[in-house]
């Protein structure tokens, strides 16, 4: 048997990709929560706001209702962005999941490669082992003749 694992190559590649996969994951991670912290800063501010000190006429009441509805809209966009980046970062789970699962087969492979190739090199470590013994016993039984 080789005494290298013949896919080394294409394990450390799953490993690159794996690698490539992760750090897009981690990065769809940072955004989706930069996303819900945005759009909850924005929430709570909207609840903030809705203090209506200084309003005596109609038309601050307009501007007020106006701004209102102008953060709710703003709002309804950070959420949607929000999702969107909590999409992508499942997308990126996914991808990951898959990279690993390539990686983790090939693994077991050079597992297991690595397993025979130590037990032949117990095998013939005993082999030498036993001629050495076998020859120095033959040896003795020829110096009591």
């Amino acid at each position: 048997m080789a005494r290298t694992f013949a896919l080394a190559g294409l394990l450390r590649l799953r490993h690159v990709q794996e690698d490539e996969a992760q750090s897009v994951l981690a990065a769809a991670n940072a955004r989706a929560r930069e996303a819900a912290v945005r759009s909850a800063m924005a929430r709570a501010q909207l609840e903030n706001g809705s203090q209506l000190d200084g309003v005596f006429d109609s038309s601050a009441l307009l501007a007020v209702a106006a701004a209102r509805s102008s953060a709710r809209s703003m709002l309804a966009e950070l959420d949607a962005v929000a999702q969107g980046h909590q999409a992508s970062a499942e997308q990126a789970q996914v991808a990951f999941s898959a990279a690993r699962a390539r990686s983790i087969g090939l693994e077991k492979l050079e597992q297991k490669h690595n397993a025979v190739v130590a037990e032949e090199d117990v095998r013939s470590e005993q082999i030498v082992l036993d001629e050495i013994a076998s020859t120095a016993w033959n040896r003795g039984q020829e110096d009591d003749r």
